[in-house]
């Protein structure tokens, strides 16, 4: 299945949920406050920021980008590898763009992935996102020959410096899994994303990876507003 266009309505997500639960529990098996809305500017949608987010820039830049995302996303990776270090260092280095990631869970092993990657300290949280998009052949079951994606995700972490007791124990805590798929619901829901990676800046929505021309010429209509 190309994932760069999925989850086509509120069961997806729930099913999802489901899923991670049953994956926890075959391996073994809290919400953070709200610490204020993005800037919506005139766009449609208004993004309550939480303190469980993982971010990067100026929480006052004049633009606000959120992308959902999913680490066994191959578009994803795409943006990661071709985009995003072009957009840090002209934007969000720069005090231009306030960057918020959040996972779009697309299957139980992006729940997986996610569980390890909010057990890591805050700022290893985007090397490893960044690792898992980096090494996708090695371990999403996705298009690519995995015969244990369990152990798969385990030599993930363990390249990021994570015991292998402690990766366990987070990829068995079902209350992170339901935090994590109901991050994906709310999206929905919330923001009508139906489709990795979708972007919300300032309001508006963007689906997929485009250009980095079209993102300039994009991001820099918006700063003139501003």
């Amino acid at each position: 299945m190309n994932r760069q266009w999925i989850l086509g309505g509120l069961v997806a997500v729930a099913v999802v949920a489901l899923a991670a639960i049953a994956y926890f529990y075959v391996y073994g098996g809290s919400s953070a406050g709200d610490t204020g809305p993005a800037v919506a500017d005139n766009g449609k949608y208004i993004i309550t920021l939480t303190s469980r987010d993982r971010a990067q820039g100026d929480p006052k830049a004049p633009i606000q980008m959120i992308e959902y995302a999913a680490p066994t996303c191959p578009v994803c990776a795409a943006f990661d590898m071709t985009i995003f270090p072009q957009l840090k260092k002209q934007y969000i280095d720069t005090g231009k763009v306030y960057y918020v990631f959040r996972v779009f869970p697309l299957s139980r092993v992006d729940v997986a992935a996610e569980s390890m990657a909010r057990c890591l300290p805050p700022e290893n949280y985007f090397p490893f996102i960044d690792q898992l998009y980096r090494n996708q052949p090695q371990w999403d079951p996705d298009g690519h020959d995995i015969p244990d994606v369990h152990a798969a995700l385990l030599q993930m972490a363990a390249v990021a410096g994570m015991p292998g007791d402690q990766a366990e124990t987070c990829m068995r805590d079902t209350a992170k899994a339901a935090e994590i798929s109901q991050i994906g619901t709310d999206a929905q829901t919330k923001y009508e994303i139906t489709a990795t990676p979708s972007f919300i800046v300032n309001g508006e929505k963007r689906v997929g990876v485009s250009t980095w021309e079209d993102w300039q010429d994009y991001l820099n209509q918006m700063l003139a507003k501003h």
